[in-house]
């Protein structure tokens, strides 16, 4: 089911990128093929990928309003950050294949007065599921725009209803190094289990969506198999993968990125052109599948639906 509220920020797919337009890792290629916005395929290109998946059709005619193409298939399921899987950008579609997202259960704790455990298929019904755009913005400087398909993370926060000491929402991935290669690395990579969180104002924001599939298709398991958050006016470091505990607790949580690097890299991570990242610039990105680098937009597009959470704050301190 697509349920469209038409905003400013929307994504506009009036022009669809080809389904054979792809990225490797040393330079961005650009196609075109005749009829490709129509029926195409999801092609498995690395080794250990599931097997080629047909692309439904509804995304050749998906609209929305800021006149973007949707990236391909291939380039959101083949440049990836997920470190549970290795460091550079091919390795989760590389590394992937033994992770097994069937069955899932995610813990809700903290401040919540219906906790538990809850298999994924509880967490929310087929009425709640829907397609939306959203432009993803990494903190590296590139960005996609992906048709992400899941549910509003509000919907499930109203399903086990926190309480008003509830200031925060902790989430955190699972922990399998047997079948995540990046978390059997030493030294470690990074400390594990890895760790986000949002305000609940954030969390509830209607932007605020729990993904369960890409392209109409289940999540693959180097995109955040079979739960992953995705908040669009933040960058990409925000959107905690393979999630298996929900926390709903008084204080800010430290995030792992904080733990990591905490000069780089803030609670908040809103997508702010005007702070630059001590290593790169953050006022312009570039498009996978294109060479041209483009302005960033504060909030990502996003600021009619989200600034008025920040108002009074110094969006250059809290980053």
């Amino acid at each position: 089911m697509i349920i469209r509220i038409p905003k400013a920020s929307d994504v506009k797919s009036s022009e669809i990128t080809p389904e054979n337009v792809y990225v490797n890792r040393r330079k961005f290629i650009r196609g075109a093929a005749a009829g490709a916005a129509g029926l195409a395929f999801a092609p498995s290109a690395l080794a250990g990928m599931e097997p080629a998946q047909e692309v439904p059709a509804r995304f050749a005619s998906m609209t929305s309003e800021l006149d973007e193409p949707l990236n391909s298939y291939e380039d959101v399921t083949t440049y990836n950050n997920y470190y549970e899987f290795g460091t550079r950008k091919e390795d989760p579609a590389r590394n992937s294949a033994p992770f097994r997202p069937k069955p899932w259960t995610v813990t809700i704790d903290g401040h919540v007065n219906k906790p538990g455990d809850y298999a994924l298929e509880d967490l929310a019904s087929p009425s709640q599921m829907e397609d939306r755009v959203y432009r993803l913005r990494c903190v590296e400087a590139w960005s996609m725009v992906i048709p992400w398909y899941g549910f509003p993370l509000a919907d499930l926060i109203n399903k086990v209803e926190p309480t008003g000491n509830a200031k925060f929402v902790r989430m955190e991935t699972v922990v399998r190094p047997e079948q995540m290669v990046g978390q059997r690395a030493y030294p470690p990579i990074l400390d594990w289990p890895y760790v986000e969180g949002l305000r609940m104002d954030e969390a509830m924001n209607p932007l605020t969506l729990l993904a369960t599939g890409v392209y109409g298709m289940d999540l693959p398991n180097q995109n955040g198999a079979p739960l992953r958050l995705v908040t669009p006016w933040k960058y990409g470091f925000k959107g905690v993968k393979s999630i298996t505990r929900i926390s709903f607790v008084e204080d800010m949580p430290v995030n792992t990125w904080q733990v990591q690097n905490s000069r780089e890299y803030g609670f908040f991570a809103n997508v702010n052109p005007e702070v630059q990242h001590p290593r790169w610039t953050q006022s312009r990105e570039r498009r996978l599948g294109r060479l041209r680098r483009i302005p960033t937009m504060m909030f990502n597009g996003y600021a009619e639906e989200v600034q008025s959470m920040y108002a009074g704050m110094d969006l250059t301190r809290w980053i």
